[in-house]
């Protein structure tokens, strides 16, 4: 779906952003009836409050305090949803990053997923406010919206092969070329950890290959496409597979995330590397005490068959390093660990790389994209070396499992800057413009980031 400004006409509604403490002179200088509606309504300026003023030509947004803001992020979207149809333009002094995110929100809170069932629209669109890049919010609220409609559809709907269309439906979008290698023809290529997670479904697994820009330094961006996790042999209880069509939310990521850059031009080479699978049961599933041998060549012996995803994006994460890029980003839906250590809203990332962190921490402030940093600790290497075999795909114990898991995937990186995020992907209950279901996380402080990281 297309989520872009409005344009101005003469029926476009001015809608004043007011802090709880701007309210009471605000309201001195407006008329006795217009102090009366206020005053009826109730309106003091908190966050998700809305007004429509007499006369139908301007309204009042509730901005809250310094307190209240910091507890939630996207307030002019919480109070948006409330005004009426139409079109609005923004009446604030609010500093730029700030306005360019309440933009953006504002954009998201529009967003819809009614492949299945039709959605009542968002009433009230925006004009692009004076001092943003409208194209360049556009483009990020684009990638978004991909992030989320790929992670909604469910797996019947969104495999190996509808994966696969999604990215040369991209790659057409923006010049991009891709190839993909399917079924045995990762084995006689050498991707074998890739075919062994996904020869089990009847949806053949896969490695797409994107790539597009002729100059500039090389990024690649690797994506955990696992378009639904059973557990393998070690079957998932239904509780715990419930929400497994959003473990592909790591490639749904790296999609929005090309998509803001082909969309705003950044100059860089970029790559997109996503091993596309089904965790499935079958007689030829891949199964406890195995030892792999992946394409760089590290044997890893299976003590879990749900720790699958590390598995696939070790085989890519290893053809991502061959090219000797200038940044490796790999995201997955990895670990329930991480869900633990930090909840669902954070985004925990591994990087050795302190000036990419600095960059990172920064950009998550101004985009409204929060992130963390984790410990790629090294005494915990010992955790994933079984002995029988060179790694473990799921140490024992269950003890600091997303660390491990991140100390897993730098084994098949070498020199290359690397940062891993292991996300949620997922918004579990509604907020302002987030509602419930798929949603895109890191991307937008990685897109806002990358120019200082790449010294663009």
């Amino acid at each position: 779906m297309t989520l872009s400004f409005a344009t101005p006409d003469d029926t476009t509604r001015s809608v004043h952003l007011l802090a709880e403490s701007a309210v009471p002179d605000w309201r001195a200088t407006q008329s006795d009836a217009v102090q009366e509606w206020i005053d009826a309504h109730g309106f003091t300026g908190a966050i998700g409050q809305a007004l429509l003023l007499p006369g139908g030509t301007q309204a009042v947004i509730g901005y809250g305090n310094e307190s209240s803001r910091a507890r939630g992020r996207f307030h002019v979207a919480a109070a948006a949803a409330q005004l009426p149809k139409g079109t609005y333009q923004l009446v604030t002094d609010l500093p730029t990053d700030q306005l360019r995110t309440e933009a953006l929100g504002w954009l998201l809170a529009s967003y819809r997923f009614d492949r299945y069932k039709d959605q009542s629209s968002f009433p009230a669109r925006l004009v692009a406010p004076d001092g943003i890049d409208a194209a360049r919010t556009e483009a990020i609220a684009a990638g978004e919206a991909l992030t989320r409609t790929l992670i909604n559809t469910p797996a019947a709907d969104m495999g190996p092969p509808d994966l696969e269309q999604a990215a040369r439906d991209l790659a057409e979008t923006h010049g991009a070329a891709i190839t993909v290698i399917t079924g045995d023809d990762l084995l006689a290529q050498n991707f074998p950890m890739i075919h062994t997670v996904g020869r089990a479904a009847d949806r053949a697994p896969r490695l797409i290959d994107m790539t597009w820009g002729e100059t500039g330094p090389k990024l690649t961006l690797v994506g955990k496409g696992v378009c639904f996790d059973t557990g393998g042999l070690n079957l998932k209880p239904g509780a715990s597979m419930g929400l497994m069509k959003k473990d592909m939310g790591g490639s749904a990521a790296v999609l929005g995330l090309a998509h803001m850059i082909m969309a705003t031009g950044l100059p860089v080479q970029l790559r997109v590397l996503i091993p596309a699978v089904e965790n499935s049961v079958s007689g030829n599933a891949f199964r406890p005490q195995d030892i792999l041998t992946s394409r760089k060549g590290l044997t890893v012996e299976i003590n879990n068959t749900d720790a699958e995803g590390r598995l696939v994006l070790a085989d890519a994460l290893a053809l991502a390093d061959e090219d000797a890029p200038d940044l490796i980003i790999s995201m997955a839906t990895l670990t329930g660990a991480a869900r633990v250590a930090v909840g669902p809203d954070l985004a925990p990332y591994y990087t050795d790389e302190m000036p990419l962190s600095a960059a990172l921490e920064e950009a998550a402030t101004t985009t409204a994209d929060p992130v963390w940093r984790m410990p790629f600790h090294a005494p915990y290497e010992s955790m994933i070396e079984p002995g029988i075999a060179d790694l473990d795909n799921a140490p024992k114990g269950g003890f600091a499992g997303s660390i491990t898991a991140a100390l897993f995937l730098r084994r098949f990186v070498g020199s290359a800057p690397y940062i891993h995020f292991d996300i949620y992907g997922w918004q579990p209950s509604s907020a302002p413009a987030r509602p419930k279901g798929g949603v895109g996380q890191g991307t937008r402080a990685l897109l806002d980031a990358l120019p200082k990281i790449l010294k663009l």
